[in-house]
């Protein structure tokens, strides 16, 4: 996809690393398991609709998202496959669902009873969330299930086409925790089994899950952070059971070069001070493109060696102490691979803190994305 952009800032998504990485998981989980693309967050920050297309070519039969305007978004670009909302959407809000063809999560007896009371235009599709350790939604007791089987069998507008869970502790080193849920996950489905004999689709693994313990799959696996490249953790990735290729990397370039004397300072509060005669280059990225400000001191690459960000990082700009003077428009690589070396995801996550997911979801979309592989 062809796009303009009006400055010497923006990030690229690799599609055909989408491609790699769907290849790899197929590759790994059993031959009866198909793969669920989950694109909420604009997928993870890479641009939903574009990653959702190459997953679809590349084999996934379904797609996920986390709340249900993001639905509605997949619908309006002209998908047509199954499409999963996680989140919880109000009763009032399910007749659209119902329209597009959209299958909603559900996990409470009354949510069911006021969707009832509504006139929808096709059947509304469900699938049943089960918390088997998670703590955040779903039904938790075998009591809780049958209200909620009872409450369908007594309903002619929604059809129930799908059970599943989430893991908490897929990707950590110790493993009791995830073995516990799925205990509980099969005490419930034999449970589920004695009260409901039509067919559905389950599904319990994520990243994670599916790239550690495949041969406890089940219909689908639900593929997320590791389409994009990205290890759910360090274990994960520590244990190479899959290759992964990043797809998300940030580029800037010099937009101003100068020299200054010692004891100079640079960017808000003066917290930076030059010890010697050094080259400043500025780049017009910032904290309201994602850029943040707790990123000052991190290293960028410009000519394939590593800089560090020096002073505070501003709103829309960010300066870099350079080895020596490059001229304006020097391409300066934040998040990727220049020459011989690469500033993984991983890394600016470990910096602040944080988990690699977080870092592609908080580069905002003033940040134009340009897609290549297409």
């Amino acid at each position: 996809m062809t796009q303009t952009i009006y400055r010497d800032t923006w990030a690229e998504v690799d599609l055909d690393a989408i491609e790699y990485n769907i290849n790899q998981i197929r590759a790994r989980i059993p031959q009866h398991c198909s793969v669920i693309a989950v694109v909420k967050a604009d997928g993870y920050g890479h641009g939903a609709v574009e990653v959702a297309e190459r997953a679809l070519q590349s084999g996934a039969e379904m797609l996920a998202v986390a709340i249900l305007e993001e639905a509605l978004t997949l619908r309006e670009a002209g998908f047509d496959v199954p499409i999963l909302v996680f989140g919880r959407v109000a009763p009032k809000d399910v007749a659209i669902a119902a329209e597009k063809d959209i299958t909603l999560t559900f996990f409470q007896k009354e949510w069911l009873q006021e969707v009832n009371q509504i006139s929808l235009p096709q059947t509304l599709k469900l699938h049943m969330k089960w918390d088997t350790g998670m703590g955040r939604i779903g039904l938790r007791t075998e009591k809780e299930l049958k209200e909620l089987i009872d409450e369908l069998k007594d309903q002619s507008n929604v059809q129930l086409t799908g059970i599943y869970t989430h893991f908490a502790t897929a990707d950590e080193p110790g493993t009791d925790y995830f073995h516990m849920q799925n205990e509980r996950f099969d005490r419930l489905m034999t449970a589920f089994e004695r009260m409901w004999t039509d067919p559905v689709a389950i599904h319990t693994g994520n990243s994670a899950a599916s790239i550690r313990f495949p041969e406890k799959m089940h219909h689908y696996i639900r593929f997320g952070i590791s389409m994009y490249g990205m290890y759910p953790s360090s274990t994960v990735k520590g244990e190479r059971n899959i290759d992964l290729k990043q797809s998300f990397s940030l580029h800037s370039r010099l937009i101003h070069v100068k020299q200054l004397a010692p004891g100079e300072s640079v960017s808000y509060g003066a917290t930076y001070t030059t010890s010697d005669y050094e080259w400043i280059g500025t780049i017009m990225i910032g904290y309201a493109d994602g850029w943040i400000r707790k990123l000052q001191d991190i290293e960028v690459l410009i000519d394939g060696k590593r800089m560090p960000i020096v002073g505070r990082i501003c709103m829309d700009q960010t300066m870099i102490r350079l080895d020596k003077e490059y001229p304006v428009g020097t391409e300066v690589t934040l998040i990727g691979r220049q020459q011989n070396d690469m500033i993984e995801v991983d890394e600016v996550a470990d910096y602040l803190n944080t988990i690699s997911y977080e870092i592609p979801c908080m580069i905002s979309s003033r940040v134009p994305r340009i897609y290549t592989g297409e």
